[in-house]
């Protein structure tokens, strides 16, 4: 063996050349590339101005809640007043003189037997309003969704057609009509009103609601036997809850607080709590201390309704929103 092979046999391993070496990113090059890759930072300004807007915000929204509150609240002062405070100086001044404030003006309007019967009148007219509204929307909303019959979309459009109609345009018409059916007068007058004009709103909202269920789940319990009845009640119910309470509210709080439909189909004998203070307003030297109870009673029923149904009132509202 010759000296020159043996010489590149025992050599060590060859130094890369220049064109195979990598360069070595230097490590600071390396963590500003990973700093840059992240959120920008932001300045000590624009922190402040961030925050200083959501304060801002907040401060005015507080503000405009207790600016609506504020009538309710002097209504609620009012109920505990003496009639003649009440003529001789403004609510606000019993901030000081808390002592002044009575439950005399509610003794009164309990023994007051023309408010107590038109609040048990506004109880008949507005439960059934809202059941019957409630029941028969959800059995049309749900036949317009998953049940075929012939002209379903057509009769779907002109119901919510009907939601364009005015309700000063039925007053006459359906005074007649209650008339020669012997109703007028009665306390079904306004239940049949409202139940009427309210089901094209609820055929529309259910029926929107309905549609969203999974097919799957409706075809899975018909293949278990379930026919139309018993999956309308087992299935379709249940999932319903948030958009029935929501119906529930919007409904009650319109029945609860109308006065055009009952100054129209309502007598003395039947005419709710918006009428009969309507009526005592214009005797209001004489029946002061009725109004401001009988207002604020007619004004924390609904509301406490609201209030207990909130949940299911929000969750109702935003159904359909997000997918």
């Amino acid at each position: 063996m010759s000296d020159s092979s043996a010489a590149s046999e025992f050599s060590g391993p060859t130094e890369p050349s220049a064109a195979t070496k990598q360069p070595k990113e230097p490590e600071s090059q390396a963590q500003a590339a990973t700093a840059s890759s992240g959120p920008p930072k932001r300045s000590l300004a624009s922190r402040l101005a961030t925050r200083s807007a959501g304060g801002v915000l907040r401060v005015f929204l507080i503000l405009t809640a207790l600016f609506w509150l504020t009538p309710a609240v002097g209504l609620l002062v009012s109920s505990f007043r003496e009639p003649e405070d009440m003529t001789a100086s403004g609510w606000w001044t019993v901030l000081s003189k808390p002592a002044d404030l009575t439950t005399r003006a509610y003794s009164t309007l309990l023994e007051n037997d023309e408010i107590t019967d038109a609040l048990l009148n506004t109880v008949w007219i507005t439960v059934p309003s809202t059941l019957g509204v409630v029941v028969i929307g959800a059995m049309a909303g749900y036949a317009f969704a998953w049940m075929d019959f012939k002209g379903r979309d057509w009769w779907f459009v002109a119901v919510v057609a009907m939601l364009v109609v005015p309700i000063q345009i039925a007053l006459i018409p359906l005074a007649r009509l209650f008339g020669d059916i012997g109703v007028f007068g009665t306390i079904g007058g306004p239940i049949l009103f409202h139940i009427g004009f309210g089901l094209p709103f609820a055929v529309f909202l259910l029926r929107n609601f309905f549609a969203e269920i999974p097919r799957e789940l409706l075809e899975a319990a018909r293949l278990d036997g379930a026919g139309e009845v018993r999956l309308f009640f087992t299935v379709v119910m249940p999932l319903a809850g948030p958009a029935l309470a929501s119906l529930a509210i919007f409904q009650f709080l319109w029945v609860w607080n109308d006065l055009l439909v009952a100054l129209v189909f309502t007598t003395t004998d039947s005419q709710p709590l918006t009428v009969a203070l309507i009526r005592e307003t214009r005797a209001f030297s004489q029946n002061i201390e009725t109004l401001a109870p009988g207002a604020f009673l007619s004004l924390v029923i609904p509301l406490a309704v609201f209030f207990a149904f909130q949940r299911q009132f929000v969750s109702g509202v935003m159904a359909g929103a997000v997918k």
